[in-house]
């Protein structure tokens, strides 16, 4: 009864029970953490430099991506600094203004997996019954084919476009976020604090908005940040079988895919934006196990020693 009453309380005054004991209630050290992990660090650096660059992409490159030049395939030089392809188009150029439809196409088709899988996992394992094997019928149906096959399904389907690609990816993706989310509910719709906020009336748009969801983002926003650059490279790789935006439009894969004629003429068309991408999800990655050791209670706990 004591263990009740105490959860009733915490409910009253916080409004989420902390699930993982007597932990200090204070910020965790996020700069600390960046300064111990020097790859999640460099990995930030980077990615803040790429961002900027794909921002003010316009300021920031030398050329438009789409002039051409009488230097057809012109090696890497003070003029152009990455060389420029076979219709005389800088290649630096085009790989700054790919940076926008990578980063974009990215970001936005994990946001809008993360809103409709977290939505999906919510209420499959909170409400069970019917929906939950609705819900995870589908999943395991989409789990069925690997997600790069479901978006050049779906891409091939409903044609090719920036808006198809990121549908495509979106739809390819939001099950993983969906198997997080349920697995987590499964295991927080049974503590305390929970029953706790039954108990006092709690309507179930309240629990799990207040009391279950808070407590389950963590897994989430670790799932995404790694699935930032699985979208990079579906959407490269939808573009370098000629499934992604148009033709007119510079990617990271569409430069890669321009270049197989001339790899062995012009190595530079294949080998930079090739390190774009390589660059790019790498940090990503180091950026993904830095937000994973965050999270985790007992590295917490050793950081604060």
């Amino acid at each position: 009864m004591a263990r009740v009453l105490n959860a009733l309380s915490g409910v009253e005054q916080e409004g989420v029970a902390e699930p993982f004991g007597e932990v200090p209630r204070r910020r965790r050290p996020w700069l600390r953490y960046l300064w111990r992990d020097k790859k999640a660090l460099v990995g930030l650096i980077i990615l803040l430099g790429i961002a900027v660059s794909a921002v003010f992409a316009p300021q920031v490159a030398p050329y438009n991506p789409n002039d051409q030049v009488f230097e057809f395939l012109e090696s890497p030089s003070r003029t152009h600094l990455l060389g420029t392809d076979d219709l005389g188009r800088d290649l630096f150029s085009r790989i700054i203004y790919g940076a926008r439809v990578s980063l974009a196409v990215g970001i936005i088709t994990v946001l809008l997996a993360l809103v409709i899988g977290v939505l999906m996992g919510l209420l499959s394992g909170y409400y069970g019954g019917w929906i939950d094997n609705l819900i995870m019928r589908y999943i395991d149906l989409q789990w069925a084919f690997p997600n790069f096959i479901i978006a050049v399904y779906l891409v091939a389907v409903f044609g090719t476009g920036l808006e198809n690609v990121i549908v495509a990816i979106t739809l390819a993706f939001l099950d993983d976020f969906a198997r997080i989310m349920r697995g987590m509910v499964l295991s927080i719709r049974e503590e305390e604090y929970v029953t706790a906020a039954r108990a006092i009336g709690a309507s179930d748009g309240r629990i799990l908005l207040r009391h279950i969801l808070p407590n389950a983002t963590a897994p989430v926003i670790v799932q995404a940040t790694v699935s930032v650059s699985y979208a990079i490279l579906a959407e490269a790789g939808l573009s370098f079988l000629g499934l992604g935006v148009k033709p007119s439009t510079p990617t990271w894969g569409l430069i890669l895919s321009d270049a197989r004629t001339f790899i062995s003429r012009a190595w530079w068309l294949g080998v930079f934006p090739g390190l774009a991408i390589m660059i790019t999800v790498l940090s990503i990655n180091f950026l993904g196990d830095a937000l994973r050791d965050m999270f985790d209670v007992r590295e917490y706990q050793e950081v604060q020693r």
